[in-house]
């Protein structure tokens, strides 16, 4: 493998990563080394310390000592995930970009068979892949499918490894710092209408679920979000029943509090398709009926 030292930092490479840090000092050392090892070497690593307060600017500090494709950007104040991820992709250089956590790892082949898929689809401006979720001490959960980008609006199926062409950020102008939580939900939605998507079944990447992240401190803002910005994302031309069905889901997947707005608009859409769940719909009032209660 060719050294660090053998490299120009001053070329242009041709891979984006950015890497946003806020207090992540736990994992974050393993997770810029899962970077650094990457087969594909053309690449800059973009480390963004969002006013971090806990070891985080020493481990990132050292990684750039040791390491030219390491470049350091400093926040003074805490502006959160969306608004770090826009500061570390303005200081981007390469033609493709993609972004991981300070708690996730990459797999040694994943920059390798992500450009190389965009590479043999040039019409395509986003290649996503499989990746294995293990939990806070490192266990196996188990390996998640991505999923076509036509099922988007029924869910986030993106997953959390990507790659995408530099036009796409252009484009959509960055991720939308009103939505933390849901930034990249938003993100793909609004690139779907815009871009090509190719899912690589491959498993490419390992995401660690633990009580710290920010999908479980925020859990119900991040389910009203959803609900938001896939209802702006539907289509005028939508069929009753789809509209109906990805509106209903949307209000059985809010498990902290009642979406009957979600559950009227569906009907209004559909009723008969409204009819037909109605014993999932029951079951669904009482789950949120338990949570709302234990809380």
């Amino acid at each position: 493998m060719m050294g660090t030292e053998a490299l120009d930092s001053t070329a242009t490479p041709r891979v984006s990563m950015v890497m946003p840090v806020h207090n992540g000092a736990r994992w974050l050392a393993d997770a810029i080394d899962s970077v650094l090892a990457q087969d594909y070497r053309d690449f800059e690593l973009i480390l963004v310390d969002d006013a971090s307060r806990d070891a985080s600017p020493a481990i990132m500090a050292a990684a750039a000592a040791r390491d030219r494709r390491v470049r350091l950007v400093s926040l003074a104040d805490n502006v959160g995930l969306p608004a770090a991820l826009n500061h570390g992709f303005a200081q981007a250089r390469g033609e493709f970009h993609s972004w991981t956590s300070d708690d996730n790892l990459l797999r040694p082949a994943m920059l390798t068979r992500l450009v190389a898929t965009l590479d043999a689809h040039p019409d395509a401006g986003v290649v996503h892949a499989d990746f294995t979720l293990i939990d806070e001490a490192g266990t196996d959960l188990g390996r998640s499918r991505v999923g076509p980008v036509e099922r988007l609006l029924h869910g986030n199926n993106i997953g959390a490894c990507f790659l995408y062409r530099r036009a796409v950020t252009e484009a959509l102008g960055g991720y939308d710092t009103a939505l933390f939580g849901v930034e990249d939900y938003d993100f793909w939605l609004r690139a779907a209408s815009r871009f090509v998507f190719v899912a690589l079944h491959e498993d490419l990447y390992i995401y660690r679920k633990h009580g710290g992240s920010l999908t479980s401190q925020r859990a119900e803002r991040i389910q009203a979000l959803t609900a938001e910005i896939v209802e702006r994302a539907l289509p005028a031309a939508l069929s009753a029943r789809s509209r109906s069905e990805i509106l209903l889901g949307l209000a059985l997947n809010s498990r902290l509090r009642w979406r009957f707005d979600l559950v009227r608009r569906a009907f209004r859409s559909d009723p008969g398709h409204v009819a037909m769940r109605l014993p999932q719909l029951a079951r669904w009032s009482l789950v949120v009926a338990r949570n709302r209660f234990a809380t």
